[in-house]
């Protein structure tokens, strides 16, 4: 059985980027305004030092929502799942009780999701998702753009996917 379900996801929300952007112009127009025309920026200044660093850690957090990534691969051997940069799994169907195309509702945002009654929520966006019941009692779920060819991937699987 040479069977394969592949998706890619990465955060695409406008008002997302919407609101991450202009987070991004505040520490570069405090540098431009204090360090380079020597006024102070705003009413109680930070130090030179201390808006050079604000404005590492914004870009740093930046650049994180532009690399993060959520890439899930499904075979005849088992799920490999990676959260990039945070998190990989790969899971044999072996250890599979049961694996589940679900609309899992909102979790409370979007990332990575501890302590819900899916087991850690890995996603991107949306509401749907593959909810995975480890044999060893360990759940966990990923978050699906791709519900209906999931679905009928799933159908192919050595475990039970409906119920």
């Amino acid at each position: 059985m040479n069977l394969e379900f592949k998706e890619e996801q990465k955060f695409t929300q406008w008002w997302l980027w919407l609101l991450l952007i202009p987070i991004g112009f505040l520490p570069v127009f405090g540098i431009y305004k204090q360090l380079i025309r020597g006024e102070s920026f705003g009413d109680k200044p930070m130090s030179d030092a201390g808006l050079i660093f604000l404005a590492v850690f914004v870009f740093a957090l930046l650049g994180l929502f532009v690399l993060m990534k959520l890439k899930t691969s499904i075979t005849s051997k088992g799920i490999q799942m990676s959260f990039f940069p945070f998190v990989t799994k790969n899971v044999d169907w072996s250890e599979i009780q049961t694996a589940k195309v679900l609309n899992y509702g909102f979790v409370g945002g979007w990332g990575i999701r501890l302590g819900t009654k899916y087991g850690t929520v890995y996603n991107m966006k949306g509401n749907k998702g593959l909810a995975i019941q480890l044999k060893n009692g360990k759940r966990f779920l990923v978050g699906t753009q791709k519900e209906a060819d999931l679905k009928a991937f799933m159908a192919k699987m050595p475990v039970e996917t409906e119920g």
